[in-house]
């Protein structure tokens, strides 16, 4: 074929095939325009999972009547008028092809009244064309009707799932959005029935009581809110504790200016954040806003914008794991009986001592370590009565072993069941860490220099990231265009394991930039030395030791999980005790 001009109406049905997915894309693409246009009040009308019809209504600033046309013809847009614009968006949409391309594959229906124009006005598609503008009833602001998706590419419609699946995908959307615009109210009808009724939410307890409705009351209850500022960064929104781990990754929402992102940065930076007090297999669970100068963001990345690229994008991952990773060093018991963790959270925690601990033989110089001081608590037992109502010691008191493997404690709350195994296994993993932190890192020179191949794009990231691989204990030149002589490793790694890493580590460093991975090998093996060196199931303490471990317990880091993930401990308030025996029923 000789090349020619394509039809302007194959363009949009091209360009929809980009930004139209599915019906939740048609309701993604329409609710970030009322947003855009500054609308408080935002209403979905769907039918039949969105094929029938989707309608959206919003009280924003409308559409002039000589402007109908023209919001609907490709690549006509308010929102960026040069390059310049181009390079700093600060609004949902830009790119002006999203109406055209809705309309190009549906009937399509557009009516708006500005504040400044008495009556309201509507256009309609009709086969590629648009009828002229008819005056109609309206209030202030804008609908839009969307009616028999994909009618006239019926192939498209094949792709299609369920009725109850697209509808699922459109509730997603919503839910994502009263999200990230909490002072806007949302509505969302299916079929006639109300499904979702997001009030708009002013308040920091209206923007809690929206966060516990999209996320369920359990998220909020596991809450850590996070606040961290750096230059021109802000990261708010919350996190919940691992204990609240799911088994996909269905709660998880991280928005950059208001805008739904999925980022391998992103993505990698809140894994590794994670990384040492996670169930393996487990996801968790969080609502995050990242705050950042719209000309350090490129948006123009992806067709659906669902994608972004920062341009210092180690400093962003940098940013985002170290105050992820400071606000779960610092969940302590006394966070989660005291309820303060959901709501406050220290941007610069002061730093607290760390606790050591002597359990009888569990102690003594171990992998190289110096041996564990014993801090047995000397509280005697008959101030044990008055000393549960202290609120320094949030998990109260030992009164019994069960069985060897758990602690019975009393608190001001009620009954507190440790595993003790678990607990100290978290206390000796977390001393390791601090040890090997002040005495990294030690190289080891190999007898032998050993020769990796490695690809072009490895080589590259060797040449910009070599000297973290320099601090890690590694000491790699280069031999040829594409391989490497290994001449040292970290003494604490094995040589298999370091040469298996070395490959890993650069092809982290390509796709993201940043690498935990040295550290999390490193992390691995103190984890299992700490689950050696740790108390044993069946072994008998007595009170003073089993007091001991719980004050230990209340000074560590991340004592809420032991290093595998587990919880180390759980609380029974008086409230459920009474439940359980039917008290006052």
């Amino acid at each position: 074929m000789s090349i020619r001009a394509l039809d302007q109406h194959l363009i949009n049905q091209i360009a929809a095939g980009e930004v139209v997915e599915r019906p939740a894309s048609v309701v993604k693409e329409l609710v970030e325009n009322s947003i855009d246009a500054g609308a408080t009040k935002i209403s979905v009308y769907i039918e039949s999972g969105g094929l029938s019809r989707i309608d959206v209504r919003d009280n924003g600033i409308g559409i002039a009547k000589e402007q109908l046309k023209l919001a609907v013809t490709p690549h006509a847009t308010s929102k960026i008028a040069s390059l310049d614009d181009l390079e700093s968006v600060a609004t949902l949409g830009f790119r002006g092809e999203a109406l055209a391309s809705i309309a190009s594959v549906s009937q399509f229906r557009l009516a708006s009244r500005p504040q400044d124009q008495l009556e309201a006005y509507e256009i309609r598609s009709r086969q590629s064309s648009w009828s002229t503008a008819e005056a109609v009833a309206h209030p202030m602001g804008t609908s839009i009707e969307v009616a028999d998706l994909f009618f006239n590419t019926p192939a498209r419609r094949k792709f299609l799932k369920t009725t109850k699946t697209e509808f699922g995908h459109i509730d997603e959307v919503v839910r994502r959005m009263a999200l990230a615009h909490p002072s806007i109210g949302f509505e969302l009808f299916h079929d006639g029935r109300a499904i979702r009724h997001f009030p708009p939410a002013n308040t920091p307890e209206q923007v809690l009581s929206r966060v516990g409705a999209v996320m369920g009351d359990g998220f909020l209850d596991s809450a850590l809110a996070i606040h961290a500022v750096h230059e021109n960064l802000q990261l708010s929104g919350w996190v919940a504790r691992p204990s609240f781990s799911r088994a996909q990754a269905d709660l998880q929402f991280f928005f950059v200016n208001g805008r739904l992102v999925r980022d391998r940065l992103v993505a990698h930076a809140i894994r590794q954040a994670y990384r040492d007090v996670l169930f393996h297999g487990r996801h968790p669970a969080f609502v995050l806003q990242l705050g950042i100068d719209p000309t350090d963001l490129d948006v123009n990345v992806h067709p659906q914008k669902t994608e972004v690229r920062f341009r210092r994008a180690s400093k962003v991952h940098d940013f985002l794991f170290s105050s992820l990773h400071q606000a779960l060093a610092h969940t302590r018991p006394e966070q989660a009986v005291s309820g303060n963790g959901r709501f406050q959270t220290p941007l610069e925690p002061s730093p607290l001592p760390h606790p050591t601990l002597s359990l009888g033989s569990v102690t003594g110089t171990a992998h190289g370590y110096h041996p564990s001081q014993n801090v047995t608590s000397q509280i005697s037992n008959d101030l044990v009565d008055a000393a549960i109502q202290d609120q320094d010691h949030p998990l109260g008191f030992a009164r019994a072993q069960i069985h060897g493997v758990f602690i019975v404690a009393e608190n001001a709350a009620g009954l507190v069941l440790v595993d003790m195994h678990a607990a100290h296994e978290r206390i000796v993993y977390e001393q390791m860490k601090t040890l090997w932190a002040e005495d990294r890192v030690r190289s080891q020179r190999l007898l032998v220099p050993q020769k990796l191949s490695l690809s072009s794009a490895q080589i590259g990231a060797l040449d910009t990231h070599g000297q973290a691989l320099d601090r890690l204990g590694f000491e790699l030149s280069l031999a040829g265009p594409n391989e490497v002589i290994v001449r040292s490793l970290p003494s604490l790694l094995s040589q298999s394991q370091c040469l298996e890493l070395v490959g890993e580590v650069l092809n982290e460093l390509v796709e993201v930039g940043q690498s935990q991975l040295v550290e999390s090998a490193i992390d691995h093996l103190l984890a299992t030395m700490a689950c050696y060196g740790s108390v044993r199931a069946n072994r008998r303490l007595t009170i003073e030791e089993m007091n001991a471990l719980l004050r230990a317990m209340e000074l560590t880091e991340r004592a809420d999980q032991c290093n595998h993930g587990r919880p180390t401990w759980i609380q029974l308030d008086m409230t459920s005790l009474d439940r359980l025996f039917l008290r006052g029923q």
